[in-house]
């Protein structure tokens, strides 16, 4: 165990997406019943139907498709930030139950900014993680029991990896995507947003062809605290939908 790479992978969804927010939108509307509807939202493609209901902030019905995510390979402080978005369900590996290390380092993320200082730089930073891994080895021998790993782990820093199963539903992951896709969210949920985003637009491509930071879609939101790199994320979508 040393240091690790982030990893996303989606696990599973709600099938037939697009087709399901259709039809949970068409039963606002519609006299006939719910086999009717969803045998002639079956027969069309719905997809300017979608867009319409993008478009107009219909998004009540966005919330009735899911996804989880598999996600390996981030830190502590990344997940600091990630259960900020409340509505979504979250099963983390616990440092209470779960030994860290277990004969070896634990498994921590390095900084790019750090990694680019230098092998002498990342050389430092792994030798702090090993001290960190021996403060808590020695805690765990002098408190011993069963209970141990829950009070050592004060000394695990935020650097420290973990591994989850969330659960999001698309209207909570377009409000993911507009702010941790933005170029001024935090390296690691920016990089692990945008993964999530590659891997849900195939899925639903007319859905979540505008989805990501707020200059994709018109101005940039930030003001002054714009990243002046609008152009370029707006590339970035571009070839992610395939255009």
């Amino acid at each position: 165990m040393s240091a690790v790479a982030l990893r996303v992978e989606l696990i599973a969804h709600t099938p037939d997406p697009e087709n399901l927010v259709a039809t949970a939108a068409r039963v606002c509307y519609a006299a006939a019943d719910l086999d009717t509807l969803r045998q002639k939202v079956s027969a069309q493609d719905q997809s300017a139907f979608v867009r319409q209901l993008i478009e107009t902030g219909h998004l009540s019905t966005v919330e009735h498709i899911s996804f989880t995510f598999g996600v390996q390979g981030v830190s502590r402080a990344l997940l600091a930030q990630l259960t900020r978005h409340r509505l979504a369900s979250f099963s983390v590996q616990s440092q209470r139950y779960v030994q860290a290390g277990a004969g070896e380092c634990f498994d921590y993320i390095i900084p790019p900014a750090i990694t680019a200082l230098g092998p002498e730089a990342v050389e430092t930073f792994q030798n702090q993680m090993q001290t960190m891994q021996n403060w808590y080895d020695d805690w765990c021998a002098k408190l011993g029991g069963g209970n141990a790993r829950e009070d050592a782990r004060f000394v695990l820093p935020n650097a420290a990896g973990t591994r989850l199963l969330m659960t999001m539903n698309a209207r909570e992951l377009m409000h993911l995507f507009a702010l941790r896709c933005c170029n001024r969210a935090q390296w690691e949920i920016r990089v692990m947003a945008w993964e999530m985003l590659r891997l849900v637009t195939p899925i639903c491509p007319t859905l979540f062809a505008e989805a990501g930071p707020g200059c994709v879609r018109g101005a940039c939101p930030e003001g002054p605290r714009t990243c002046k790199m609008a152009v370029e994320v707006r590339t970035k979508k571009a070839l992610m939908n395939g255009q």
